[in-house]
């Protein structure tokens, strides 16, 4: 009932089942973006075991092989497929003769294994019958007398384990029949329940279908919801994107403009301090030198005294007056020029604030995402309409096409197909029940036959005395033998019978297993289907002329059979762009070149960003023509450089001190002592501060050299690099407007795209996976039919059938044995005669 639904199923939903063709758009998965049909559980398992007993299967399948090794005949069914052979007319023909001998060759072994089984049948009931008769007239072995023999012992012995073991193996055979008899009965209890699961399977993929539809349609909301928020996000997605083209080409040179701003105010408070310094060394430097010149002429004032006339003040005064000159000032700090002029240079460039006209160079660009969204504003509403519109265009499909309408009819014939069954399946258990009382009678048959076996084999071992005559036997041992004549008396009455039986069912499993089983499995059976012109003489391809009513459609039985049971959809499996293409229906393409075109209308206007504004730039050319970097710096530094006096006057004062000590008491002495005092007073108060003064503006001085240095050349660089990059922004600010509007619209497509590529996808390849035809396939064929009927049928006629075959051994080795139970009605008596040396018998 299975297999009668499953080819009218796969054929008819494949007819209804909507499928897309082809997208022009090039695949592409957003991150963050996932899409993925809800999967559908079936109860039906795609495999089937058999268990322990699949190994008895395998063997009766080797002996299968041994009698027919022949291939699968292709060519041979095909033949009688297209019924080329009709014996009754046409059997003269050669093509007929060839194709019975090509039969002949293939069914080869079973004809001569039916052969051999139908003459088991002729001569097991005509044998029996002249055995009969044979042993009525007191032939053989019916005379009740048994001949001594010298090897007696050896044959009974032999006799009795020859029977044992054929009734083992008998016995084997039996337990064949019994256990393939019972799974017979164990799977087809097992069919209702298979049926029923592979009909609900085969009822949720129709209920299914439409729900999977819906799913993928309603998947658009999703896609338009994350395109929406890249829409509302086109300042960040897009205005940023330029922003970040621009930062590396207009940043550093605002940076470098920022900082020479900087520059211009350390260069003013560097050039005032400087300046201020130098009118206080100037002043000090004055007032050191004239107090300086006072303390010279004290001394040489004192020198005049007429105690330096004389011997020993004459050398010591000479030696304070030969070093006088190191009170002499040593820098000319008056002649340095004053910085007035350049501070005032200065101080005019500082009228243009050069800092904030930067700044609002950097608020320019970084006002290029509020700016591309403000321009953005009329676009955004208008894509979003066009998606809108592509929903609505979507729910409008779903209701053009209504799907349930269309898979309702399948719907109706599975409910029919299920009640046929049901009420078939009864009939079925039926019929299986009188198969199971006939295979119970068979199996019992050879049971009885073998038991008489067991029975005469224990009692004739058992009972046997070595002792006794043949006439003299006790009751258990000639029991046994009568056990044994019943066995062989049963064997000749049903043994044919049996036989009979055994070739009935090894001709049908036998055929079955090598013409639609192991085909089944290995796919040829599809493939001898699939033969060109072989179902219709005028249908190249059977299929495609049913679905399609175009034989010429490449669509076979093999590819549909692999595609479903690899869980493909129907319109990949079934090739209905041929038939029915869907993108017709769903022609999203033309609303993604819709918003394509919106994308692309999009006007975004940032040509007007100016960096720096002509005050800014001659702000920065007037500070280089300022005159810092043209100061004498040499000058100044070789002056701070100096000492304030050409001598230490610390150590001179010292050595005032030192030799007055050698002048005697009086005027001179007193003198120099003093101007020592006030010489150590001036360079403690005068000297030391502005030695420390004149270090500071050095360190000023140096400063503003190396700050100023190249200064022409800096501000020349800066405005090259400004003016390159201003023009980059004229020249190419457009170019990269439009690759980043391109990247925008590119993702946002992107969204849609993925979403067209998916709905192509999942409708062609996922929605109304046909699994469950071909496991309801599998199910009718290779479970119920072959795992449940003939491979148990085949090992049921293996079992029968070895110990049918075994029955002639066992009733040869029984009668044999019987002699040696049996109580004798005479037996041999033998004398010794020592006269004569010989022998006489005596009856």
């Amino acid at each position: 009932m299975i297999l009668a639904l499953s080819f009218p199923l796969l054929l008819g939903l494949c007819c209804h089942t909507m499928a897309d063709g082809p997208a022009s758009l090039s695949p592409r998965r957003p991150d963050g973006l996932k899409f993925e049909l809800p999967p559908t559980h079936y109860e039906t398992k795609e495999s089937h075991t058999p268990g322990p007993i699949g190994g008895l299967f395998r063997m009766v399948r080797v002996f299968l092989r041994v009698v027919q090794p022949n291939a699968f005949p292709e060519d041979i069914l095909r033949n009688v497929i297209q019924k080329k052979l009709d014996l009754s007319a046409e059997y003269e023909k050669p093509e007929s003769v060839v194709l019975t001998l090509k039969i002949v060759h293939y069914e080869i072994g079973i004809i001569i294994c039916a052969a051999l089984g139908l003459l088991f049948v002729i001569l097991m009931p005509l044998v029996g019958f002249c055995f009969g008769l044979c042993r009525c007239c007191n032939k053989c072995g019916g005379e009740m007398h048994q001949r001594q023999k010298k090897n007696g012992a050896f044959l009974r012995k032999y006799y009795a384990v020859s029977l044992l073991v054929i009734c083992m193996f008998i016995s084997v055979g039996i337990i064949y029949g019994f256990v393939a008899n019972h799974y017979v009965r164990i799977q087809l209890e097992k069919t209702r329940k298979l049926a029923d699961s592979n009909f609900k399977d085969l009822r949720t993929l129709l209920n299914k279908t439409p729900s999977q539809i819906e799913y993928i349609l309603g998947q658009y909301n999703t896609t338009k919801e994350r395109a929406f928020l890249d829409l509302d996000d086109i300042k960040s997605l897009l205005g940023d994107g330029i922003h970040q083209q621009l930062r590396p080409k207009v940043i550093p040179v605002l940076d470098e403009i920022k900082a020479m701003a900087e520059v211009i105010k350390e260069t003013r408070e560097a050039l005032v301090n400087v300046n201020t310094d130098l009118q206080k060394l100037k002043a000090w430097s004055a007032r050191l030198s004239t107090g300086l010149q006072d303390v010279r002429e004290s001394l040489q004032q004192s020198l005049s005294d007429p105690t330096c006339s004389a011997p020993p003040g004459h050398t010591t005064c000479n030696s304070i007056r030969d070093n006088l000159n190191q009170l002499d000032d040593n820098t000319n700090l008056s002649q340095l020029p004053s910085l007035d002029k350049e501070i005032e240079n200065v101080n005019n460039v500082l009228q243009v604030d050069l800092s904030s006209l930067v700044q609002e160079g950097y608020k320019t660009i970084n006002d290029i995402p509020d700016r591309v969204q403000n321009q953005t504003m009329d676009l955004v509403p208008a894509v979003k309409s066009t998606m809108n519109s592509i929903g609505s265009g979507i729910e409008n499909i779903n209701k053009q096409i209504p799907l349930q309408d269309k898979l309702s009819p399948f719907l109706n014939h599975i409910d029919e197909y299920e009640t046929y069954t049901h009420q078939t399946l009864p009939m079925l258990e039926e019929y299986d029940s009188y198969r199971w009382l006939v295979s119970l009678v068979v199996c019992f048959l050879l049971t009885l036959i073998v038991t008489f076996y067991y029975l005469g084999l224990l009692c004739g071992v058992c009972g046997y005395d070595r002792r006794a005559t043949p006439t003299r036997r006790g009751c258990v041992s000639n029991t046994g033998g009568i056990f044994l004549m019943a066995g062989v008396g049963v064997s000749f009455l049903f043994g044919w019978i049996l036989m009979m039986i055994v070739v009935l069912t090894f001709v049908v499993g036998g055929n079955m297993d090598g013409l639609v089983c192991e085909p089944y499995r290995s796919r040829k059976l599809f493939q001898v289907l699939d033969t060109p012109y072989l179902l219709n003489e005028e249908w190249k391809y059977y299929l495609s002329g049913m679905i399609f009513n175009n034989p010429d459609i490449n669509l076979t039985f093999h590819q549909v059979y692999s595609d479903c049971k690899d869980n493909k959809g129907i319109y990949a499996t079934l090739r209905l762009d041929n038939s029915y293409n869907i993108s017709e229906h769903l022609n999203l393409e033309h609303y993604a070149g819709n918003i394509n075109r919106d994308l692309e209308n999009m006007n975004v206007q940032i040509n007007d960003t100016v960096l720096l504004d002509a005050a800014g730039k001659k702000n920065l050319v007037d500070f280089s023509s300022s005159g810092v970097d043209k100061i004498n710096y040499n000058a100044y530094l070789a002056e701070t450089a100096k000492s304030p006096t050409k001598g230490n006057i610390l150590t001179f004062a010292n050595d005032i001190e030192e030799k007055s000590r050698m002048l005697p008491a009086g005027t001179l002495k007193q003198s120099l002592i003093r101007n020592a005092q006030e010489i150590r007073t001036i360079y403690n108060k005068q000297v030391t501060p502005l030695r420390a003064s004149m270090k500071i503006l050095h360190s000023n001085v140096q400063e503003l050299q190396f700050r100023n240095s190249g200064l022409k050349v800096k501000v020349a660089n800066i405005i090259y690099s400004l003016d390159s990059a201003q023009n980059f922004i004229t020249n190419s600010i457009s170019s990269i407007i439009i690759q980043e509007s391109k990247k925008y619209a590119n993702m946002i497509l992107g969204y849609f795209e993925h979403y067209i590529q998916w709905v192509r996808t999942a409708i062609t390849e996922e929605v109304a996976a046909c699994r469950p035809v071909a496991t309801a396939l599998d199910s009718a064929v290779d479970v119920i039919l072959c795992d449940s009927i003939v491979k148990p049928m085949n090992l049921f006629w293996f079992g029968i059938g070895t110990a049918t075959v075994l029955l002639l051994p066992a009733l040869i080795f029984a009668v044999k044995l019987a002699k040696y139970y049996r109580r004798m009605d005479s037996e041999d008596v033998y004398e010794d005669s020592s006269v004569s040396g010989t022998w006489h018998l005596t009856l």
